[in-house]
């Protein structure tokens, strides 16, 4: 009985592997080869496969989906004998399994040094500055290498990029100067086209102020003048219809005097002509007023002044007043 049993555990024990080895779930995106006595039979999709167990094996499960790769930095001359340092990035994807499995013994490894290669062909024909400045020319070419050379091995490669281009360290500090002698540059020239930018508007700004303070001056005056003159034609129309007789002139005219020699620079003083007629006029009203009719000397400056001269002429040898009687204008 116990013979039996082992006999019967062995048989269920078979019979599990057996059931494992024939069951085959592949995940999705994935693929795995299968060999018969060591030679490929079929590829294995995603899902539930059966295979003969004891005689069919799974030799590879291979990831169908686009993978990344990023390769240490390579030392690579350019074309003026400077060595630059470049990393790089692929993106490939694996599109037959079989190919992938039986062209080539370790797809990663191809890759990886078929990029070197081609990296260091496509920057040994180029300078520095151009390097630096065509990474798109440099992914175009090696991706289209890539590509090419891949293709048998069952993978597309999709992009190359070019992670990062090192210079030489003395390198980098020229290239640094350089750069921060242009960024100064380029500051020195924005700050003196602001510098010009403003004095231009500033001069606009004082002559558009000049012009216009000229035109307020202008209107200011000639609406100054216009009240003027339409102050003297209210003046002299009220004047005209009051009829002023050449008393009330004379009296005007004295009142003016002193308004005339008004100011601290007024040092010199010139008497005018008709100074003398307007005091003999006024002096004759006075006269008249204060002596009455009767009076000596009333009338018209005849009579005898203060002094006892005619026409009251002072009598200490200053100027006389009397002056030939000229005949007054009216005003109408």
């Amino acid at each position: 009985m116990d013979a039996i049993i082992i006999v019967l555990i062995i048989l269920v024990v078979l019979v599990v592997i057996a059931l494992v080895q024939t069951i085959q779930v592949i995940q999705q995106a994935s693929a795995a080869i299968v060999e018969r006595f060591g030679r490929y039979t079929r590829t294995l999709n995603a899902g539930l496969n059966i295979v003969v167990p004891f005689i069919d094996r799974i030799r590879n499960r291979i990831d169908l989906r686009e993978q990344v790769v990023p390769f240490p930095p390579q030392p690579v001359i350019t074309q003026d004998n400077l060595v630059v340092n470049i990393d790089t990035v692929i993106y490939y994807q694996v599109t037959d399994a079989r190919a992938a499995t039986y062209e080539v013994s370790n797809y990663i490894q191809a890759i990886e040094q078929l990029t070197v290669t081609t990296l260091r062909n496509i920057i040994g024909g180029m300078d520095l500055e151009r390097t630096l400045t065509s990474r798109e020319e440099i992914n175009a070419a090696l991706r289209g290498v890539l590509d090419e050379a891949t293709g048998k091995w069952g993978i597309r490669v999709n992009r190359v990029e070019l992670k990062a281009i090192e210079p030489p360290t003395s390198i980098q500090d020229s290239m640094e100067k350089q750069m921060r002698a242009d960024r100064d540059k380029r500051a020195a020239i924005l700050q003196a086209e602001g510098v010009r930018q403003s004095e231009i508007l500033q001069a606009e700004g004082a002559k558009q102020s000049e012009i216009l303070r000229a035109e307020g001056d202008a209107r200011a005056a000639a609406l100054r003048a216009d009240g003027e003159a339409q102050a003297i034609r209210t003046v002299f129309e009220a004047i005209h219809a009051g009829d002023p007789d050449q008393k009330l002139l004379s009296y005007q005219y004295v009142q003016m005097l002193p308004k005339i020699a008004e100011g601290e620079s007024n040092k010199l003083w010139i008497v005018p002509s008709e100074l003398g007629e307007a005091l003999r006029g006024l002096g004759g009203t006075l006269g008249r007023f204060a002596g009455g009719p009767g009076t000596p000397g009333a009338g018209n400056g005849g009579g005898s002044g203060p002094a006892g001269t005619p026409g009251g002429a002072p009598t200490d040898g200053g100027p006389a007043l009397d002056k030939p009687t000229r005949q007054q204008p009216r005003i109408e």
